[in-house]
C-alpha cells in the first residue's frame, strides 16, 4: 500500500487478486470444499470474490462476513431444485457455519425471467455488476478465475452494470435498483458507482 496515497491499489492485476486468494486460508478451505463435489462447470462466484478484493483495497484486517458462499455450476440433466439442497447440506457437513448456496445455472435463467444460458460462464456474464460477474475455482489444484468482463472494475472498487445492464430494460432499473439496496459503500468507502443514463 501506497502510505502517501490511501486510495492506491494493493491489488492492481488478476494474479494479484489470485495470490490473495491463495494466501487466504479461510477461502481455500472453502475452494477445496467446494472442488470434492466435482460439480460440472462450477466455480464460487460473486460476493465471494468481490468482498475479498475489496476488503484488501481497503486495508481490512478482519473479513466482511460473507451473507453467502455462492457455489454455481451447470447441469442440464438433472435442473430439480431439490438437488441443490442436497449439495447445499453435504458442504455444511464438512464446514459448518458456512452460508452455503449453491445453485444450478441450467436452471437460473428461469428464476430471473432470461434466455437460457449457455454454461456458468455465461451466466455469470448476465450478472448486473461487472465487479460481481467473477468467480474463482480449483482446478488440479490450481486456482482459476472466470471473469467475462476483467478485473478491472473490481479491482478499481467501481460498481458498473454488465452489458446486459446497461440500458436493456427492464434490466437497467433492475441493477439501479439492486447496487442501491445493497449499498456497498456502506461496507466499503472507497467503492464508487458508474453512472449510466438509460435512454
Amino acid at each position: 500500500m501506497n502510505l502517501d496515497n490511501p486510495h492506491a491499489c494493493q491489488l492492481q492485476t488478476e494474479a494479484d487478486l489470485l495470490e490473495a486468494i491463495k494466501q487466504d486460508i479461510w477461502m481455500m478451505s472453502i475452494l477445496e470444499t467446494a472442488a470434492k463435489l466435482e460439480l460440472p462447470d462450477y466455480c464460487i462466484s460473486a460476493g465471494f470474490v468481490r468482498a475479498k478484493a475489496w476488503d484488501v483495497q481497503h486495508d481490512y484486517i478482519e473479513r466482511t462476513p460473507p451473507t453467502d458462499v455462492d457455489v454455481v455450476y451447470f447441469d442440464a440433466a438433472d435442473t430439480d431444485k431439490a438437488a441443490e439442497k442436497e449439495l447445499e447440506n453435504m458442504l455444511a457437513k464438512v464446514m459448518p457455519g458456512v452460508p452455503w448456496s449453491v445453485k444450478n445455472q441450467a436452471r437460473m435463467h428461469q428464476i430471473n425471467q432470461m434466455p437460457a444460458f449457455r454454461d456458468t460462464a455465461h451466466a455469470i456474464a448476465c450478472y448486473p455488476e461487472t465487479a460481481t460477474s467473477i468467480g474463482v475455482k480449483l482446478e488440479d489444484g490450481e486456482l482459476q478465475l472466470i471473469a467475462p468482463f476483467g478485473v478491472n472494475d473490481l479491482l478499481a472498487c467501481r460498481i458498473a452494470p454488465t452489458p446486459l445492464y446497461v440500458k436493456s430494460a427492464p434490466y437497467h432499473s433492475i441493477y439501479l435498483e439492486r447496487v442501491n439496496k445493497k449499498n456497498w459503500q456502506r461496507l466499503w468507502p472507497r467503492v464508487r458507482m458508474e453512472e449510466y443514463i438509460n435512454d
